[in-house]
């Protein structure tokens, strides 16, 4: 993952005391970023008072860089990865919140049939999707990543707070709960700060908006198609809720004339097929970003079938014969 930018990139936030205004009363708007967990982190908020609202924002961006400095598997020093070393040997304690996050990573696993496990670590090095941009992996290093791979084998023991793995050649990799935790805990800490109006977007892929924008009904998002980018699929407006979308454009490599994503089907070894794009509307950044992979993976009628109650779901299958171009996006019932 990239480094923490120290400066929080002031350079290119705003301030407008007449932006956003709303009868009786003059808002402020302030935006800045950061960089963590790989990619750009950005807070947009309104407010009042200035110092309040600037003190708000840098708290939640240092959350951020906080949770980079913890959930990192790239990071020798992290807390991540020091369980990734540690538990293999036996029980390792390890914190609260940790142990608390994976507890709610091995719920997710068992509620998806396994297509969320955050044990596809090794899959993710064969097929070059870890600090690199992917290749084709023999079929003798796909049988010997799948060895090491299943969330069965992560043990947590909730009387010593510690974890250890049944597999010595397990590893774990955050990157399908780590941003949307990020985000999940940055809103919280907009809203004790007293903001109640922002707009939170990690990465671009998971997304919160925070009430709504002065005069607004929500924060406007536009959803990108996945095969043509110079067109949206829909515009959605975000009170209060987060969103989050998986999509084969987002990191692939193409070889034999055939196009590998980088989301992984821990049951097979094999990048999923068959799905496009999945975009995940709900109240929670935790629960969309655990969905959004699973939803991919299984496809429609599974999503369907078990989605949440308060959650949207957007899912653009590939078109006829993998004919991407003729993909029908469908907001499920």
């Amino acid at each position: 993952m990239r480094g923490f930018v120290l400066l929080l990139c002031l350079v290119g936030f705003v301030w407008s005391a007449l932006l956003g205004q709303s009868p009786g009363s003059k808002l402020l708007r302030y935006e800045s970023s950061l960089e963590a967990m790989g990619g750009t982190f950005t807070v947009s908020a309104y407010g009042p008072d200035r110092s309040k609202l600037e003190a708000a924002v840098t708290e939640a961006l240092q959350e951020a860089h906080r949770l980079d400095g913890m959930l990192s598997n790239y990071k020798p020093a992290s807390e991540w990865s020091l369980a990734n070393r540690e538990a293999p040997k036996g029980a390792y304690r390890i914190s609260k919140e940790l142990f608390d996050l994976l507890t709610i990573c091995l719920e997710y696993s068992q509620r998806s049939e396994g297509t969320f496990d955050i044990t596809v670590g090794p899959l993710m090095r064969r097929w070059g999707f870890f600090k690199g941009a992917g290749r084709l992996p023999h079929r003798s290093e796909l049988r010997e990543a799948m060895n090491l791979v299943g969330y069965k084998s992560i043990v947590l023991d909730r009387n010593t707070q510690t974890i250890r793995f049944t597999n010595p050649g397990t590893e774990m990799d955050p990157g399908g709960i780590g941003k949307g935790y990020a985000v999940e805990r940055m809103v919280a800490i907009l809203r004790e700060s007293g903001v109640d109006s922002a707009f939170v977007s990690a990465a671009g892929s998971s997304l919160f908006g925070l009430g709504a924008p002065p005069g607004e009904k929500g924060w406007k998002v536009s959803i990108r198609h996945p095969a043509k980018k110079d067109q949206s699929v829909d515009e959605v407006f975000l009170k209060d809720q987060s969103m989050a979308t998986s999509g084969s454009s987002e990191k692939y490599f193409m070889a034999g004339g055939n196009i590998y994503s980088h989301i992984m089907d821990p049951r097979t070894g094999y990048p999923a097929q068959g799905t496009l794009s999945v975009t995940l509307i709900g109240p929670r950044a935790l629960d969309t970003e655990a969905w959004a992979k699973p939803f991919y993976i299984l496809g429609r009628e599974w999503a369907a079938r078990n989605k949440p109650k308060a959650m949207r779901v957007l899912i653009c299958p590939e078109g006829p014969r993998g004919q991407k171009w003729e993909t029908k996006c469908e907001w499920l019932q």
